[in-house]
């Protein structure tokens, strides 16, 4: 049997995902910390909550770093956990006022560096880019659908 070439385009398309992703971890640093990945999922829900469940699946965190991140994010303040009406098996994670308050205060940094990122893109290309990201996400992580759908974030001016 023939030993499969490394030269696949396969492993190249991993491999440039790889670089992306951490050429964007780095470009963001601190800003990018657990606690605002977990406060922008939650911010762009129309009822600014998610189930834990479903936060894990969208996070790109491990369970044990993300029951760290919402502990911290609970003490502070910025999140509760809600227990669910209907299944008490189920908890969500629930931004507050000042978790709200934190995330606006952050977003227009946030919101330059990533443009200053993605700019070397036209608007075409970036809706491209989107439409065959959530192709793959929707493949190799299908978890990460079930509550992907942002709703407007509303921040305001001025």
């Amino acid at each position: 049997m023939a030993c499969p070439s490394l030269d696949d385009p396969r492993i190249t398309l991993a491999g440039l995902l790889f670089e992306v992703h951490d050429g964007l971890t780095t470009r963001l640093g601190a800003k990018r910390s657990p606690a605002t990945e977990v406060l922008i999922r939650l911010a762009r829900r129309p009822d600014r909550s998610l189930r834990m469940s479903d936060l894990a699946a969208q996070v790109t965190m491990s369970a044990s770093g993300l029951r760290r991140a919402i502990d911290r994010l609970v003490a502070a303040g910025a999140i509760a956990r809600v227990a669910c009406e209907y299944d008490r098996r189920v908890v969500h994670a629930r931004l507050t006022d000042r978790g709200q308050a934190q995330m606006e205060a952050m977003l227009p940094e946030h919101l330059r560096q990533l443009e200053d990122a993605f700019s070397v893109l036209t608007a075409t290309e970036r809706d491209q880019f989107e439409v065959l990201l959530r192709k793959l996400r929707d493949r190799v992580n299908p978890e990460a659908v079930q509550a992907s759908e942002p709703a407007p974030l509303h921040v305001p001016t001025g």
